[in-house]
């Protein structure tokens, strides 16, 4: 069973990944699978070098990917330029990685990925969840994580979808708005549940 795993930039999503690997999920890391396409000499590579410029690369040669993401940053051609470069790959290659997994047993596969219905990926994923916070505290937890002002970090969150609006696609939510003990004891009792849908399926 392939499961999506989203939410807002400084929600919590990361948490509860690394809670749903503990109990012994299979994660796959769209962020990392997004790292390595654009490795040098990979494809997605070149084309990025080709159409935005040795601005965005770093002395080694290696894609400087907060240039890059400062160049598209609430530039929605700029942006739509590089997702077309970097999507389809990212896409195969959570294909490919979940086809290798499911094949290895009958682990729950999660797929953690920011971008899950932005990119269209939900319609590949059996259930889908949402790590939720509260506006103010997802904005006090931006600015803390990445050292910003409180306007640096609104003109951030005002370039993504606004979390509620993800909501309306979810099956489950994990609200990370209190203490971090509740969210791990939610994100126990959905790992729980979404087993027991595993086995119903299976027939046991």
């Amino acid at each position: 069973m392939i499961v999506g795993l989203t939410g807002g930039i400084a929600t919590g999503k990361s948490l509860v990944a690394g809670e749903l690997k503990k109990l012994g999920a299979h994660i796959i890391d769209a962020d990392k699978i997004a790292r390595e396409i654009v490795e040098p000499g990979k494809p997605a590579y070149n084309d990025i070098v080709k159409e935005f410029g040795a601005a965005v690369l770093k002395p080694d040669a290696a894609i400087d990917r907060k240039a890059l993401a400062k160049t598209v940053f609430c530039d929605p051609v700029a942006l739509d330029k590089l997702n077309n470069i970097t999507h389809p790959r990212i896409r195969e290659r959570i294909r490919e990685e979940a086809g290798r997994l499911s094949a290895q047993g009958d682990k729950l596969i999660v797929l953690d990925i920011a971008l899950l219905i932005e990119m269209g990926v939900r319609y590949e994923v059996e259930k889908i969840i949402v790590v939720y916070s509260d506006a103010e505290q997802q904005l006090e937890r931006l600015m803390k994580r990445d050292n910003l002002t409180r306007d640096e970090a609104l003109k951030r969150l005002s370039c993504q979808m606004d979390i509620k609006e993800k909501l309306k696609y979810a099956d489950y939510v994990i609200d990370n708005s209190g203490q971090l003990d509740k969210t791990i004891e939610q994100t126990r009792s959905l790992f729980n549940k979404i087993e027991g849908l595993k086995n119903i399926k299976k027939g046991t």
